[in-house]
């Protein structure tokens, strides 16, 4: 009997430990991390793990928030996509976090909306995606079509004269959707059915020789000819350099990418690439003293002074600041305080100007497009005149033309009908 209670006590002991341990850790606000660190997208997601985790240590030096320190919880879904709304999961309801910043692809992204809603925790979702989307737990810092894809193709026809377009991209929702658009968009502008040509490819597809001599054999109907570009992860090498192999140059047939950075380009050999663009919001090249100061502090943070930074590095930037900001709005992180006080929400971007959240959950963004130089950064050679606006629902498409998206009471709806006066339900 003195031996079973002993046990009990112990036990009993223990729990209070981890009781008290548990306590102990909510004298920290935890912020949840979710990216790949293995796998086809670790090319690009790794960055944004790693800037996330400067962006919560630079806060912490200038006093955390709400009076407490900020903890990052990492977790790796490993570019498995079904993994991703798992590793949310166990974030939220394991980990205790008050926020989430991850995600690259749409199909990660999807996976883990449900997850989101049914938790009502928040995610910040840093890269440019199709639209056709606009749920109430998710902010999306980085561009909509009409922020990157729409004037991509405008540039293209506009200033570069092309008349024949290849939409290369990967075989998932993002690419389609988006090719979806732009090829709705070409019609729009005149353009024939046989002077767009759409190829799609796996991820981590390698064997390039036959798709880049396809495209070779389109651009030489005698129409210029330009490839927009939706391969994403580390796809992009082969592809690059098959393009090489098979002397693409720039002024012969441009390839204007939209998930090619300094990042991806760091692993390249840039030489055959010189001229070729890629349409973003920011560009390390940005010549801001925001900029200068963050890419001095990433390398400070990184100890390496050739470390590059990109777009959607820009965008967790914004978006981490953004949360920041409408938490101590509200003097909360509980998830639907942070919902309500985070439309207006202005704050820094590092082109030199503001960015806002608005009441469709997307931002402000200024929209550039940038030809790559031999080092590996890039020229910007255009730029819209002023901020863009993300439009959550294309203007192109026949089922989303009608709808708007204005999460603020008394509407509090992702998909409104304006057609018909009513509210789709889902906000995608």
């Amino acid at each position: 009997m003195k031996k079973t209670f002993t046990k009990l006590a112990l036990a009993g002991l223990l729990a209070s430990t981890l009781i008290g341990g548990a306590s102990a850790q909510e004298d920290t606000i935890k912020v949840g991390i979710l990216h790949s660190l293995s796998g086809t997208m670790a090319i690009s997601e790794t960055t944004l793990k790693d800037a996330m985790l400067m962006l919560i240590e630079e806060q912490n030096k200038k006093g955390g928030l709400l009076g407490k320190q900020l903890e990052a919880v990492v977790v790796d879904p490993a570019s498995d996509w079904p993994l991703f709304a798992e590793k949310a999961r166990e974030l939220i309801e394991v980990n205790g976090v008050d926020a989430v910043f991850g995600c690259w692809t749409s199909v990660s992204r999807k996976s883990v909306l449900p997850v989101f809603e049914e938790l009502n925790s928040l995610l910040f979702y840093p890269v440019q995606y199709e639209g056709e989307e606009s749920q109430r737990n998710v902010f999306y810092t980085g561009a909509a079509p009409n922020q990157q894809a729409i004037p991509a193709v405008d540039y293209l026809m506009n200033e570069e004269g092309v008349e024949r377009w290849v939409l290369a991209g990967t075989d998932y929702v993002y690419p389609r959707t988006t090719n979806k658009i732009l090829e709705a968009y070409l019609k729009a502008k005149g353009v024939a059915e046989e002077d767009i040509m759409i190829n799609y490819t796996p991820f981590g597809h390698s064997d390039w020789q036959t798709i880049v001599s396809d495209i070779k054999t389109f651009g030489s109907a005698g129409k210029k000819t330009a490839v927009v570009s939706t391969i994403n992860g580390d796809a992009n090498v082969p592809f690059y350099k098959e393009l090489g192999n098979a002397g693409i140059k720039a002024e012969d047939i441009p390839v204007v990418a939209f998930s090619v950075g300094e990042e991806e380009l760091a692993g390249l050999d840039t030489a055959p690439l010189v001229g070729h663009l890629a349409a973003w919001n920011y560009f390390q090249s940005a010549d801001t003293d925001a900029n200068a100061e963050f890419i001095d502090t990433w390398q400070a943070y990184t100890g390496d002074d050739n470390r590059v930074t990109n777009d959607p590095m820009e965008a967790h930037f914004i978006g981490f600041n953004m949360w920041v900001e409408a938490v101590k709005k509200a003097g909360t992180t509980d998830p639907d305080a942070v919902i309500d006080a985070i439309v207006g929400v202005s704050v820094p971007n590092l082109t030199g100007g503001y960015s806002a959240m608005m009441p469709n959950h997307h931002i402000t963004k200024p929209v550039l497009i940038g030809e790559i130089q031999d080092d590996g950064q890039f020229e910007t050679v255009w730029e819209t005149s002023g901020l863009v606006v993300g439009d959550a629902w294309s203007d192109y498409l026949d089922g989303s033309k009608d709808l708007i998206s204005d999460w603020r009471a008394p509407l509090s709806c992702g998909n409104f009908n304006t057609a018909t006066g009513k509210c789709g339900g889902s906000g995608s």
